[in-house]
This record gives C-alpha cells, sequence and structure tokens, in this order.
C-alpha cells in the first residue's frame, strides 16, 4: 500500500507531533466524557494515594489514546512506562517491565490486543493480586515461583477491543472509547498546534483543513504541515482557506477528507461493477489491494459518511457516493432490494 498523507498511522517523519501532545487533562482537546471521567478517578485515586484502577482505551488509530495514558501519567505524577503488545515476546520480557515499577506507576501497552495468550496467562496475576506467578526449569524438575510487585497501573490502547480476550478485559476497570472529533474539536486542535509551531492561521484555513481531517487529530496535524509547506514556498505570512484549498487539493484530499485511494475504490465499484453488490474479494483484485487493506483503512470512513454500504450480497455505493463521485446513481432495478441488506 502506497503512503497515504491522511493515512493515522504514526510516522517516525513527525517526530514534530510529540511536542504537540498535551500535558494535561485541562489541555486535552475532545473526548469530554471520557476525560471528565478519567478526571474524577485520578482525583479519588489520589486521595487515597492508591494506584488508579486498570484502564482500557479502545477507538479508532489517532485519536489520542496515546496522549491520553501519558497524561493520566502527569496527573498521577508518577513514571510513565510504555511498551507495545508485539514487543513483549517472552514472559521474561514482561517480567522485567512489572519488576522495575515503582509504586503506583504507570505501564502502557499499546496494540495490547496482539499480546500472544502466553503473556496474557501473567498480567491476569500482575493486575489482580501485584504478582508474578514464574516457571523456573523444565520437565520433572519445574517449579513455580511467586514475585510480589509494586502496585501499578496497566492502561492498555488497542484499535480492536472485540480482539481482547474476555478474561482480560473484564480486569480493567476503567473502559473508555474515543469518538471522532468534531469539525470544531479539529480547530481548535489546528489552532493550538499552529501557535506552537509559529504558524499564522486564519480560522478559515484552520476550518478548511479540519474539515478534510477525517475526524482524526493525527491527520489534522500532519495535513496542517503539508499545508504550510505550500504556504512557505507562495511566500504567504499566513495560512488562509484559499492557501489550504489549494495545496490539499495538489495532495489529493477533497473536501470531505478522501484521497486518490478512496475515490479509485469507489470508482471500481461504480463504473467496473455497474453498482451492483461486489464481494470483498472481487473488489481487493480489482484494484490491486488486500481484503485487508479495504476493510481496515479505505472501509471504516466511507461507512462513516455513508458513501458505501455492506450487504450480503457484496459492497455497494450507497447514492450520496454517486453523488459526491459525480455519477447517476442507477435505477432502481440495478439496486438490491431490502431484503438484501444486513
Amino acid at each position: 500500500m502506497d503512503e497515504r498523507i491522511i493515512s493515522r498511522d504514526a510516522q517516525l517523519a513527525d517526530d514534530w507531533q510529540y511536542s504537540l501532545r498535551p500535558r494535561r487533562l485541562s489541555e486535552y482537546i475532545g473526548q469530554d466524557k471520557a476525560k471528565q471521567n478519567l478526571s474524577v478517578f485520578v482525583k479519588a485515586a489520589l486521595t487515597r494515594r492508591e494506584a488508579l484502577d486498570h484502564v482500557l482505551l479502545y477507538g479508532p488509530p489517532g485519536l489520542g489514546k496515546t496522549t491520553l495514558a501519558g497524561i493520566i501519567a502527569n496527573e498521577l505524577g508518577v513514571n510513565f512506562k510504555q511498551t507495545s503488545g508485539p514487543a513483549i515476546e517472552r514472559a521474561g520480557d514482561l517480567a522485567a517491565i512489572l519488576t522495575n515499577l515503582q509504586p503506583r506507576d504507570v505501564l502502557f501497552i499499546d496494540e495490547i490486543h496482539r499480546l500472544s495468550r502466553q503473556i496474557e496467562e501473567i498480567l491476569y496475576s500482575a493486575m489482580e493480586d501485584f504478582a508474578l506467578d514464574i516457571i523456573i526449569g523444565k520437565g520433572a524438575g519445574a517449579r513455580s515461583i511467586r514475585l510480589d510487585i509494586a502496585p501499578f497501573t496497566l492502561i492498555g490502547a488497542t484499535t480492536k477491543a472485540g480482539s481482547l480476550s474476555p478474561p482480560l478485559r473484564d480486569r480493567f476497570g476503567v473502559i473508555s472509547r474515543l469518538e471522532y472529533y468534531s469539525t470544531e474539536a479539529l480547530i481548535e486542535i489546528i489552532t493550538r498546534a499552529a501557535e506552537i509551531l509559529n504558524i499564522p492561521i486564519e480560522a478559515n484555513g484552520a476550518a478548511e483543513i479540519a474539515r478534510r481531517s477525517r475526524g482524526t487529530p493525527r491527520i489534522a496535524n500532519r495535513l496542517l504541515k503539508r499545508v504550510r509547506d505550500f504556504a512557505q514556498v507562495e511566500n504567504s505570512a499566513t495560512i488562509t482557506d484559499e492557501i489550504a484549498d489549494r495545496a490539499l487539493i495538489a495532495l489529493e484530499v477533497d473536501r470531505v477528507g478522501l484521497d486518490h485511494t478512496d475515490r479509485r475504490l469507489l470508482d471500481a465499484m461504480i463504473n467496473k461493477f455497474g453498482g451492483r453488490p461486489v464481494g470483498l474479494d472481487t473488489l481487493a483484485a480489482s484494484i490491486s489491494e488486500t481484503r485487508e487493506t479495504i476493510e481496515d483503512i479505505y472501509e471504516p470512513y466511507l461507512l462513516q459518511l455513508g458513501f458505501i454500504m455492506r450487504t450480503p450480497r457484496g459492497r455497494i455505493v450507497t447514492e450520496a457516493g454517486y453523488q459526491h463521485m459525480g455519477a447517476t446513481f442507477p435505477k432502481a432495478d440495478n439496486q438490491p432490494t431490502l431484503f438484501d441488506f444486513e
């Protein structure tokens, strides 16, 4: 898959973005419900001088799960240790991390749904009893020892909460879902980022970028940087809506946030298959992508916009999708009946 400007995945080239992360809940924009609840839980834990209960943050990528985990540690005034599910390959890796934690420290595990089942089993006792059950030796000489560890807070982040095993999910005392951001919240985020990066920007310019950011702060910050490049080359002192529009058109990001790959998928469904239901494997082969890429990257936002629809017979483009692509919606006899829909 080609690198996409509207990708929600982190990129090493965007190290500047880490300086944009808020450090306190008062600075964190959006996610009001989750923020209010976490504020209460943090204050209660500080009052009792106890470790905060374990927290699970889930939702689409790029919405601020890692940032929010760091804020929780800052609000608690404790150390923040960060790792990821795929990085913990052996039981010894997890034991080394847990035994080095100080009382009430925060351990953040990104992509926690990718932990192996063996590692999950060790986490159960660590989360509930603050102890590690370690097997030493092999065969008949093997024996189990229990190591006590300091009370800590585990914060897990995942984009696929359904992939977590029920025993692990049930051990989190606080579960918060992060939602896509409104355009108004993204305007605040872009304006704040522009101030930090010393980029003059008009309100209309921030709004133009926000509308095309797919409800995701990570994309908004990345688009801001790209638009800044265009403004600098054009010798413009301020990012206006006109400059933002020209830059984003050059980047092939349209007015609702679709890029050329999204439009290629819609075009294939409309023109290659005449608007009839298309199976996922057929669709993937027609645009030379894998089915996982379509399911995980392209399809979610198109579904959110209401441009495509899933049916038992396959994917179809809705009337709104046809209108966006400037195509004529087909006659009713080409469309699935009511009984075809899920």
